[in-house]
């Protein structure tokens, strides 16, 4: 049995770990029906989906309560795991059993034909992905954590390489794998920094160190070295773009919409709970992580043709935000203005839940889409909204949420994110002060270039006609894909009509990281959300729906009674034209033109002009990444020049080998003679 310290009340982890062994033993038992197909997706998959919603409902009830520890002999004799649910932990899972519990229901309509792997092998790999990354959230200390944050970065990897036979998924997984255990490696050295040279690497021992500022600022620069290589911040992005479309669509949708928070959770882990000191120019340097990041990722996500691609730069675009808003937090806090901190970190934390529920509900429809067409390019598709009207609709509610409109949850976050800029008055610094606005302005950017983004993404997909003969013949999604995607789209409505309710949902996170809070200020306001004074902003999402119900209504009886009998339907007017064709429709390239034009620097062009005499010329843009050819090819090339040499060592002859082994003998002894 677990040994529990005398004090502890072990009432909500014991559950909590009861869900990740049934996740454990769900993955082995479809190890065990390798390639039985109907009861790993009609039972093994749904079976994990509900213990989802018993670790949401779980990790809910434990939000407001005390913290709760307990030591789990297993591991090393000297190193057991050590474990800790407090508010910020069970924020994060109820995150995670509330986004595993609508992709796990996609996934058991979306599995039926293995991807490349026996669906049994998929079904185990996929549960002890969602098993590590409750054990990383859960972690308190640093042998824990990393034996979890090693498990997730493998079983996500085998997950991304499930069609491994092509070669660029291969290379995809490669890459990923790669910026994996960099990451791995600083957030391990992050953690011997914390330690204080005590031997002790519980999380516990690690709060009770005061560190000097330079001590604690490497540290904190290991930990956004480490967890930005996770969370995809510039110059660290490069995986995402190559593994969501190498990954199956639910496990695009679980490593963008839950993986990646766990990078975030790291962070403030770090951050606003080990670290007691807290530089004003921490907050600056994250702050400038995540502004170009956001910047980059949707200006790099406006001129994608690959619908996963796409959604994989709005990703980087979106933690590119949680990073705006982790900086900022920490800039309030460095100067003892809690509050505001406060304001800022409820912005970060629901952007976290909303991105979770919006990202995973596009990739699952993507997943539909590529399923029912085998297209991914969105040059060749159009028009689905007729033919899977379910996914059209779902997915639009999706969009909207990605594009910041109200009343959906994106808008509330991005809304709370620029009242933190807005309302920072009192900064002692003046060139913050004098900053300030110019990033709550490029902010202001990144949301209209998102939604931007989104209507190039949803138009070109679902509206318009078909582009290709055989998009005729898609179909919609399945019962579970449906159940699946509804789950995750009444997240983005609930999250935008509920702010106030799940704002003091997050007050006891706030109130242990910051010692501040917003619960009590937005509950005095009732349905209005006021994060300051009612004359100073205020938002009513029920008030606004109300109203784009109405105009709706008021339009639609307006056109009846006006043209009642003279109304008929014909095709949108095209200038008078009546003759158009999807050839003569905006395609995603030329959809993207203006902003490629615009933020040309961003980009490496290749231009590949048509011969005169090819049967059926085409002219193609292809757009690369300067990041890559200034630091990763220089990389390559030089573990590849390295690579040669050490291959100069190995002659093939014993009697070489001896002789290193020799020469090695005698440098040890003088070494240690010396």
């Amino acid at each position: 049995m677990p040994e529990l310290p005398p004090d502890a009340h072990w009432l909500h982890l014991d559950w909590i770990l009861v869900v990740m062994a049934a996740w454990l033993v769900i993955g082995a038992a479809g190890a065990a029906a390798l390639r039985r197909f109907t009861f790993v997706s009609q039972v093994l998959f749904p079976l994990g989906g509900f213990f989802g919603l018993v670790l949401f409902v779980v990790a809910l009830s434990a939000l407001p309560g005390s913290p709760e520890v307990a030591v789990l002999p297993i591991g090393l004799p000297s190193l057991p795991f050590h474990l800790r649910l407090d508010s910020l932990a069970a924020y994060f899972l109820m995150v995670i059993g509330a986004a595993s519990a609508g992709i796990s229901a996609f996934a058991a309509g979306y599995f039926r034909k293995g991807e490349g792997t026996p669906p049994g092998l998929l079904c185990l790999e996929y549960h002890v992905f969602l098993a590590s990354m409750v054990g990383v959230i859960l972690a308190d200390d640093a042998y824990a954590f990393m034996v979890m944050w090693e498990t997730m970065a493998l079983s996500s990897f085998f997950l991304v390489t499930a069609n491994h036979r092509i070669p660029e998924v291969r290379s995809a997984g490669y890459l990923y794998i790669t910026m994996a255990h960099i990451g791995a490696i600083s957030v391990l050295l992050c953690f011997g920094v914390l330690q204080a040279n005590t031997g002790d690497y519980t999380f516990a021992n690690m709060r009770a160190q005061t560190l000097g500022p330079f001590w604690a600022s490497v540290g904190f620069l290991l930990a956004v070295l480490g967890f930005g290589a996770k969370a995809g911040i510039l110059p660290l992005h490069v995986w995402l773009p190559e593994a969501h479309p190498a990954a199956p669509s639910p496990v695009s949708a679980l490593m963008s919409g839950v993986m990646l928070n766990c990078a975030i959770y790291g962070m403030l882990r770090v951050s606003l709970d080990l670290l007691h000191l807290r530089l004003w120019w921490w907050g600056g340097l994250l702050l400038a992580f995540g502004l170009t990041t956001a910047l980059f990722g949707v200006v790099f996500a406006a001129v994608q043709t690959d619908m996963k691609r796409l959604l994989a730069y709005s990703s980087i675009e979106n933690m590119g935000l949680l990073f705006v808003g982790m900086g900022l937090t920490l800039i309030f806090t460095g100067y003892d203005m809690l509050p505001m901190a406060a304001l800022s970190l409820t912005a970060t934390l629901y952007h976290v839940a909303s991105h979770a529920c919006f990202k995973s509900l596009l990739f699952l429809g993507t997943g539909s889409v590529l399923h029912a067409t085998s297209e991914r390019n969105l040059g060749k598709l159009g028009g689905l909204i007729r033919t899977m009207p379910w996914v059209g609709w779902l997915m639009l509610l999706g969009v909207l949420a990605s594009a910041g409109l109200p009343p959906l949850g994106g808008f509330v976050s991005e809304w709370l994110l620029l009242q933190s800029f807005l309302f920072t008055t009192g900064l002692p610094v003046p060139l913050l002060t004098m900053l300030i606005p110019v990033v709550a302005a490029v902010i202001a950017l990144v949301a209209a270039l998102a939604g931007y983004v989104m209507v190039k993404f949803f138009g070109v997909i679902f509206l318009g006609q078909p582009r290709e003969d055989k998009l005729a013949q898609a179909r919609d999604a399945g019962r579970w894909e449906r159940t699946g995607m509804v789950w995750l789209a009444l997240g983005c409505v609930a999250l935008g009509l509920l702010p106030v309710q799940f704002i003091q949902l997050i007050d006891p996170v706030t109130q242990q990281l910051v010692k501040a809070g917003l619960g009590e200020r937005v509950a005095a306001s009732g349905w209005l959300l006021a994060p300051g004074s009612q004359q100073q902003a205020s938002y009513g999402p029920v008030i606004f729906l109300l109203g784009i119900l109405a105009c709706f209504a008021l339009a639609y009886g307006l056109v009846r009674w006006l043209y009642h009998g003279r109304m008929r339907r014909g095709l949108p007017w095209a200038c008078g034209f009546p003759w158009g064709t999807a050839r003569m429709q905006d395609t995603a390239e030329g959809f993207g033109q203006p902003i490629r034009q615009i933020f040309e620097p961003f980009f490496v062009m290749r231009r590949e002009l048509p011969s005169p005499f090819d049967a059926q010329p085409h002219y193609r843009v292809k757009i690369d990444d300067h990041f890559w050819r200034w630091i990763y090819v220089p990389t390559m090339d030089l573990a590849n020049y390295l690579a040669r040499l050490m291959g100069l060592l190995q002659q093939g002859r014993i009697s070489v080998y001896l002789l290193y082994s020799f020469l090695t003998l005698v440098a040890t002894l003088l070494a240690v003679m010396a």
